[in-house]
């Protein structure tokens, strides 16, 4: 078991998140987290409607009576949702445990805290990392350059990003961004974090919602397999590279704007990748992880390796290290 100040705070046995995925964040993915000892989270923008994310949280404690949280992220939007609603189903729900995302939480942390809900708030820099602590946040979840989705527009991976958040942050934070098995979770508690948010990982789990198919894609795809769209809007995304994503790229170099590739992006299409099975039929979001990613186990066993394999790492390899290396100095 290893025990960290997240473990601590957040009332989990293991230090690992399954953090917001848009489609992906249902309930059965997130009860199957929760009852392996991680943290689930329920992303509560891929419900259509604050009444039905009231719904998935009670189909979730059907399933699960361990902790899980509900992921909000506040993105620009043509039309955006009506994200005070959905923060009312979340307190009303009782959910103790959010993980907020995007553009300035302000009003939305302090009415979580109003209600005894606990805010891991994920971003892409130590600037934005301090500025959530100042703001109230409980955690944090540092995202690097190798993540899925938006890894922001500093272009710093996760070996820099860790180290030099840990040095300036005082509440716990999580590592997240290119994780997916024991050693990155050793590599992230060395570098100063109190444990690991995986996305790709768990989409390529058992009771993960999405198609059979796009979970072997998934274990097929090495570490080059990602684009990065939307970079000359300064909204860059790390995305699955497929004939859609590689089109979008090469029409952003030919100066094309959103409205150009509106359609060929639309989350519709992403939404029919992961219901029809078709890789190519959208965008979708897959990190640089997919090349450490060999088969699709349950979350259970998922979970149960990664924190087994860790404990061997830091109990065999780095003590035998350090033991030879005091053999030596002693002789």
């Amino acid at each position: 078991m290893i025990k960290t100040r997240f473990t601590e705070m957040f009332g989990v046995d293991h230090p690992i998140v399954q953090g917001g995925m848009q489609w992906v964040g249902r309930a059965e993915l997130v009860a199957a987290v929760a009852n392996a000892g991680a943290l689930g989270m329920i992303t509560a923008l891929t419900q259509p409607t604050p009444d039905d994310l009231r719904k998935e949280i009670a189909r979730c404690r059907e399933l699960t009576d361990k902790p899980f949280g509900v992921n909000l992220t506040i993105l620009p939007a043509i039309k955006p949702p009506p994200y005070a609603e959905y923060r009312q189903a979340i307190i009303e729900s009782g959910i103790k445990i959010v993980e907020t995302a995007g553009n300035k939480p302000q009003e939305h942390v302090d009415e979580f805290k109003k209600h005894g809900v606990k805010v891991l708030h994920k971003c892409t820099s130590v600037r934005h990392a301090l500025s959530a602590e100042r703001m109230g946040a409980d955690a944090i979840s540092i995202d690097g350059f190798e993540c899925a989705g938006h890894p922001g527009e500093d272009d710093t991976p996760g070996l820099i990003l860790i180290p030099a958040a840990a040095d300036k942050v005082k509440i716990p934070m999580i590592a997240s961004g290119g994780f997916g098995d024991a050693r990155g979770l050793v590599a992230a508690l060395a570098l100063g974090a109190e444990g690991i948010n995986m996305g790709t990982r768990f989409m390529c789990t058992k009771e993960s919602p999405i198609h059979q198919l796009v979970k072997e894609r998934i274990v097929a795809n090495d570490e080059r397999e990602t684009e990065l769209i939307f970079r000359t809007m300064r909204n860059t995304s790390r995305v699955a590279k497929n004939v859609i994503s590689t089109k979008v790229v090469q029409m952003e170099k030919e100066g094309a704007k959103f409205e150009d590739v509106r359609e060929l992006v639309a989350g519709a299409r992403g939404k029919m990748v992961y219901a029809t099975g078709d890789a190519d039929e959208g965008i979708w979001s897959a990190g640089q992880v997919q090349g450490l990613i060999h088969d699709i186990p349950s979350c259970a066993e998922l979970i149960s390796r990664i924190v087994g394999e860790a404990e061997a790492i830091i109990r065999e390899r780095l003590e035998r290290m350090t033991a030879g290396a005091k053999r030596q100095a002693a002789e």
